[in-house]
This record gives C-alpha cells, sequence and structure tokens, in this order.
C-alpha cells in the first residue's frame, strides 16, 4: 500500500482536529459511569455537530443524503426528516444502502426507486451499483454535495462500508463534493483484528485489502479509501463524533440502537459478528430467523460435543452453551437443530475473529456433516482461499491465525495514518 496520497486528504477541519487532540467539545465530556451505570459523557454524532454548526458546510448545496434508519439523532428522529423541515438545508435527494433508505429489505435486497411518502423527496437505489453508473444517478439527481450517514458495526464484509467506497468513487467521477457524518464504532476502535483481503478475492463484501475486523470510524475509512485505494481521490470532508473513545463499546455512548440490517438487532450481535459471520460460508446455520443471529450457530445432526470442545480451548472472554434452536427463515427453516450459543463474558478480553476460526475448527473436527458452501462464499468472507486451505488441512486456530500476522501488522501501520480519535 502507498501512502503517497496523504495529502490528498480532506482531514475534517476544526472538527477533526480539535477530536483528535482531545482539545474541542470533545475534551469537554467526563468519562463514562454516572449514576445507574449510565455514561455520564455526552457523545455527539457528526450529524450533531454539523446541525449545531448551522448546517454551514452546505451552505448553498443541493444535497442528497446517503442513508438508512441508522440515520438518526440522539432523540431519534431520523436526520433526513430533520433536515427536510429546515430551511437551512436544500435538501434535494435520498440514497438507499442494501436493505433500502427506511430499511425493509431482508439480505441482499433493496427498496429500488421510489419517493419517500413522509418527505415527498425521491429515493434513489446505490445497491450493486458502483463506477460510471453510479455517477451517473448523482448526476441525475441534481446534488452538489453527497452526505454520508449510516452506522457500521466494525466488519470488512458488512457492506455499509463498500457503499461508502462506491459512492466516493461515484462522487468524485460526478465532480461532487463528498462528507462523512461520523458516528462511533460499536465494538470499539481499539485494534484490527484477522485476515486481511487479497484484492484477488474482491466482492461487494471487501473491495479493498483491510483488516476483517478493521477497527475504524466511517469516517477514519473514508480518509483510509482517499489516501489509499481510489485512483481518483473524492472532494472529502469529515465530521466527527465528539465524546468518543477507542476503547469504548456502543453502550457507553448514550446513543440510541437502530439496527442498522435486520439481522443485526443488538449490539452485541455486532460484537459477535465479524468472527461468526463466516458461518455464512458453512452449511451450518449462522442463526438468521432466530432471536440471536450470529450468536447461535448450528446445523442438524450436532450435539453437545461441539460447545464442549469449544470450551476446552478457554477462548479469552467467551463461553459456548450447548444449543438447540429453529430457525423461521434461512436455513433449516421450520426445522430443529442443534449447536451452541455464544456467551461473551469478558468484552476487552473477547476476540471475534479468532473465536469464529476457533469455531470453524472445532465444528470440523466433531461433526461429520461439516462442508462449506459451494460457491466459494467463505473465500470472499475471509478474503483469499488460506483460511480454508488451512481448516482443511487440520490447523490449529493458533496455526490459522498465524498466517495473517505479517498482513495484518502491514495493515495497522497503514491505518494508523488515518485514525482521528484516541
Amino acid at each position: 500500500m502507498s501512502l503517497s496520497r496523504r495529502g490528498l486528504l480532506a482531514a475534517g477541519g476544526a472538527f477533526g482536529a480539535a477530536a483528535a487532540a482531545g482539545t474541542g467539545p470533545a475534551a469537554a465530556h467526563p468519562a463514562p459511569g454516572g449514576a445507574g451505570g449510565a455514561p455520564a459523557r455526552r457523545v455527539r454524532t457528526g450529524f450533531e455537530r454539523l446541525a449545531a454548526d448551522g448546517y454551514a458546510r452546505l451552505a448553498g448545496q443541493r444535497v442528497g443524503v446517503v442513508t438508512n434508519p441508522t440515520g438518526i439523532t440522539a432523540e431519534a428522529r431520523h436526520i433526513v426528516d430533520v433536515m427536510h423541515a429546515d430551511e437551512r438545508v436544500d435538501l434535494v435527494a435520498v440514497f438507499g444502502p442494501e436493505h433500502g433508505f427506511r430499511g425493509t429489505a431482508q439480505a441482499g435486497g433493496s427498496e429500488g426507486r421510489y419517493d419517500d411518502p413522509a418527505t415527498g423527496l425521491p429515493v434513489y437505489d446505490t445497491y450493486l451499483k458502483s463506477g460510471r453508473p453510479l455517477a451517473d444517478v448523482f448526476t441525475a439527481s441534481g446534488v452538489d454535495t453527497v452526505v454520508f450517514d449510516i452506522q457500521d458495526v466494525g466488519a470488512r464484509f458488512y457492506t455499509y462500508i463498500w457503499t461508502l467506497y462506491d459512492c466516493m468513487e461515484a462522487a468524485a467521477l460526478a465532480g461532487k463534493r463528498f462528507v462523512v457524518l461520523d458516528r462511533p464504532n460499536p465494538v470499539t476502535g481499539r485494534a484490527a483484528l484477522g485476515p486481511v483481503l487479497d484484492r484477488a478475492y474482491a466482492t461487494f463484501v471487501g473491495r479493498e485489502p483491510i483488516a476483517q475486523a478493521h477497527g475504524m470510524t466511517v469516517a477514519e475509512l473514508a480518509r483510509l479509501f482517499n489516501g489509499e485505494f481510489l485512483a481518483r481521490p473524492a472532494e472529502l470532508e469529515t465530521v466527527t463524533v465528539s465524546g468518543w473513545r477507542r476503547g469504548e463499546f456502543f453502550d457507553a455512548t448514550g446513543l440510541p440502537w437502530v439496527p442498522p440490517s435486520p439481522n443485526m438487532p443488538t449490539p452485541d450481535t455486532a460484537l459477535v459478528y465479524s468472527g461468526t459471520c463466516l458461518f455464512e460460508g458453512t452449511n451450518l446455520s449462522e442463526g438468521r430467523g432466530t432471536t440471536r443471529p450470529f450468536e447461535l450457530l448450528g446445523a442438524e445432526g450436532i450435539d453437545g460435543r461441539w460447545a464442549e470442545a469449544a470450551n476446552a480451548l478457554e477462548l479469552p472472554g467467551v463461553r459456548f452453551r450447548e444449543a438447540y434452536f429453529a430457525p423461521t427463515f434461512s436455513k433449516f427453516q421450520g426445522r430443529t437443530v442443534g449447536g451452541l450459543q455464544l456467551m461473551v463474558h469478558d468484552r476487552a478480553a473477547f476476540d471475534p475473529v479468532r473465536t469464529g476460526i476457533a469455531l470453524l475448527v472445532t465444528a470440523r473436527r466433531t461433526w461429520s456433516g461439516f462442508a462449506w458452501r459451494a460457491d466459494g462464499w467463505i473465500d470472499k468472507l475471509t478474503g483469499s482461499a488460506r483460511v480454508r486451505t488451512l481448516v482443511d488441512a487440520g490447523a490449529t486456530a493458533d496455526e490459522v491465525a498465524a498466517a495473517w500476522e505479517a498482513d495484518l501488522a502491514a495493515f495497522r501501520a497503514v491505518r494508523r495514518e488515518y485514525l482521528l480519535y484516541r
């Protein structure tokens, strides 16, 4: 990776500098730990800081917003509704990602083109659009500035960050400004974890070589994309969060949680997702169709031996409960399956990616029916054939993890240049 284009980055102006240095509004908030366990420090999202500044960054611009149901204020009002009602903003379009602007579509779906009943604004579909076709959508919408505000969950294969990437590329092609309104990484931004994608395996669940759990916010990723990967960098501005520190989980923010997608109901789901989503690439259920997606894993024919083998590894921060469940949709719909439930008891010690690999290894060893999906999805999720090949060869979880350490160390070094928060 080259760092030759760092000078092209827009670092977020005074907002970004103040948050990074701890001198602006971010420094005025005390650490969490108020009465009743609620956070005493008030975290303000990028949108709230934009609004508090009177939308000065959008003055004189025809604005379009890339967002979904997570684009809300601390009072749970959607930012599109707020801006549409504010005469200081000339909001002319909305752009919906996978699952749609209002979030009605399941995985692999979108809402298409329609007029939003609440505001009358035209809603354009960005899902699976990129490059010139997406640039043409921005041009047709008549916007001057594209604003991005979506809550991410910290995993490379969660598609909203690649919507961000595609929209930045398209905005550059169409000659549009691009403003990212930041939100906290709900599973902390302490470290990057897991394998780094090989570009030969690039898809919409991984466009560029970043780690499986990237440990960044969307504004930080936007800076990384602009500085490292985009052939034509976007005219980028970022509005940072205030009051958030990298080591904090979502419940420390005081912000309301809205499921970013139908199978991401809680921050607990996000905590395990970057590891257990790997089971999408197998013939086991990843818990879709249950009330605990990605925390419940299983298949017909699995019994308590899997949970026993996983607990014997004494993985940090997590225990496993033998579990039986009947998914209401997706794999094994309406059929009772056996498996396990992840129960994280120490979030700080828990490593979701290493845990996901350990569960693949133990599932394969304890259940004779284990198989990978025939379409090679596991390679797309892990970013190469390496994990699958090593697991098939009988490698331990530690041996699998050792194979990605050099690439991960290189990514961490590059990542460090684009971080905005302490």
